[in-house]
């Protein structure tokens, strides 16, 4: 019975590259060598922003990034960044009748460029628009609120185990786990990923999973429950 299907963002539906690359360039230091301390740390359990107070001691990172727009270097989101497999998989759940939702740990000003790419989706969220970040559960009763159906008729599709399956579940959610990116791939055999309803490959997975747990009746039975 599910109704709507929700995505992470980052090593979900876009690539990190251009993120942290960005961010190498501003600092003035080697992309490799910041990559490198992201994943560094990340493995650690730390925050990913971490690996730039190792570079650079004492860092205002909210200093550095308002300095970045201001001068014209900030944040950058277009088609490019885009996994390949992103628009097909969103239009073709949306064709299927579910509700295509974007809901993410990312600034106000993301929010902003995702939408610009004019997605096949309903809604795009951010943690900046809503003032709460995942793995907060009020993050997740956010996107329950988004998605306006109950928590076991949506799907939270993340790469991150700690920070999107766990907690989604947590919240009451069906989960998928992508193997994505250095996060989804370092963490797949962890605890939190073992929670997730489905491991999935790629989003072209999705649809034939979340089929098969849908019925033809689908909008009757919304209809009947009380759910908008």
């Amino acid at each position: 019975m599910i109704e709507a299907v929700v995505f992470d963002v980052g090593e979900t539906l876009t690539s990190d590259d251009r993120y942290w690359a960005a961010w190498a360039d501003w600092l003035d230091v080697p992309r490799h060598t910041l990559s490198a301390l992201v994943g560094a740390v990340v493995a650690q359990g730390r925050d990913n922003t971490d690996a730039a107070r190792l570079l650079k001691p004492g860092i205002d990172l909210a200093a550095e990034y308002a300095a970045r727009e201001e001068a014209g270097h900030g944040e950058r989101l277009d088609e490019s960044d885009l996994y390949p497999d992103v628009r097909p998989a969103l239009a073709s759940l949306r064709a299927a009748g579910l509700r295509v939702l974007v809901a993410g740990n990312q600034t106000v000003r993301a929010g902003e460029l995702l939408r610009s790419l004019h997605l096949p989706v309903d809604a795009v969220a951010t943690s900046g628009d809503w003032g709460v970040a995942k793995p907060a559960p009020e993050f997740f009763t956010r996107v329950i609120e988004l998605a306006d159906t109950a928590p076991d008729r949506i799907v939270y599709v993340g790469d991150h185990p700690a920070n999107d399956i766990a907690p989604a579940s947590a919240a009451g959610l069906r989960t998928a786990h992508l193997r994505r990116g250095p996060w989804g791939h370092l963490w797949a055999a962890t605890p939190e990923a073992a929670t997730a309803d489905w491991r999935i490959e790629g989003l072209e997975d999705l649809l034939p999973l979340v089929s098969e747990h849908r019925t033809p009746t689908h909008h009757a039975a919304r209809s009947r429950t009380g759910h908008r």
